[in-house]
């Protein structure tokens, strides 16, 4: 590590812990981070502490009412709903968590360069970009799960390609807002290149619209995952997951709803937590989320 390095490293550390009293001193971001961390912590800890094994059946125990031994009492197949549903967001955090910065690292990168660029090119990629957002996204989804199968090496890559499409458009507003600066004007006149000004300018400029944008794009992705759980194409039983839990548990809520509201609750407030601190985040960094991006 060089000695110049220090300083750098130094200046962004101090910057992340202001950023971070910022949103912990808003009540948006302070509510929505706890619930955040919260859930986190319980996907990483959860396998030590559930009472029970998860695929353990009781067939003399179904659709039993909370008590004592369950706490949010049990499915149609006589499992602890409490248990499913505190390792019901692993999967869903694992598939979310990784698919989430492969979306904003190539949409913000594609975006970032056809706002370098301009021109033609520009036009023309910006109208596929158009024409991919015009489509439902369930429906873009599920041709290539059907193809592919629902597994994670199908799933990561098929939310990350589908959910960075809307970065670009962001990624491309916020450089078409720095490229007209005088210091990238001085960079095209030291003769830099493209990848050295987009490394070296624009990067640096964008990246706070792209954390904010990121931030989005996970609470949006948490939502496809569930979704696709819902309709049998996400996880495979018998795996605890949200949306698979309320798939199951929607023929019995007439007289056994503690089968659904478990995986409801734990879901919203995961995805309203996200978006609190999403919020929070932006105000924080200054960054105006209302703003359209130029067509």
């Amino acid at each position: 590590m060089s000695i110049a390095s220090v300083p750098n490293q130094s200046t962004r550390f101090a910057r992340f812990i202001l950023v971070l009293r910022d949103v912990m001193s808003r009540p948006s971001g302070a509510i929505g981070l706890t619930l955040v961390v919260a859930h986190l912590l319980l996907a990483l800890i959860s396998p030590l502490i559930v009472p029970y094994d998860y695929k353990t059946m009781n067939s003399a125990m179904m659709l039993t009412g909370p008590e004592g031994a369950h706490w949010l009492g049990t499915d149609h197949l006589g499992r602890d709903v409490f248990t499913r549903v505190l390792l019901g967001g692993r999967e869903a955090l694992l598939v979310t968590g990784v698919a989430t910065p492969i979306a904003v690292t190539w949409g913000g990168f594609v975006g970032i360069f056809f706002g370098l660029v301009g021109g033609r090119i520009d036009e023309v990629m910006m109208r596929v970009v158009d024409a991919f957002l015009s489509l439902p996204w369930i429906l873009k989804m599920l041709v290539l799960i059907v193809t592919f199968g629902t597994g994670i090496e199908v799933l990561i890559p098929t939310l990350a390609f589908f959910y960075g499409i809307p970065v670009i458009r962001i990624a491309r507003a916020a450089t078409h807002d720095v490229v007209a600066r005088d210091f990238v004007s001085a960079a095209r006149a030291r003769g830099h290149g493209r990848m050295t000004i987009i490394r070296r300018e624009l990067l640096p400029n964008v990246l706070d619209t792209l954390m904010v944008e990121g931030a989005m794009r996970w609470s949006w992705m948490l939502l496809a995952f569930s979704s696709l759980s819902f309709l049998g194409f996400g996880v495979s039983p018998p795996t605890p997951d949200w949306g698979l839990m309320i798939a199951d548990a929607r023929g019995f809520m007439s007289f056994a709803p503690w089968g659904v509201l478990g995986p409801v609750i734990a879901l919203s407030s995961l995805i309203i937590g996200i978006n609190l601190t999403a919020d929070a985040l932006a105000k924080a960094l200054g960054i105006d989320r209302a703003q359209k991006a130029p067509v």
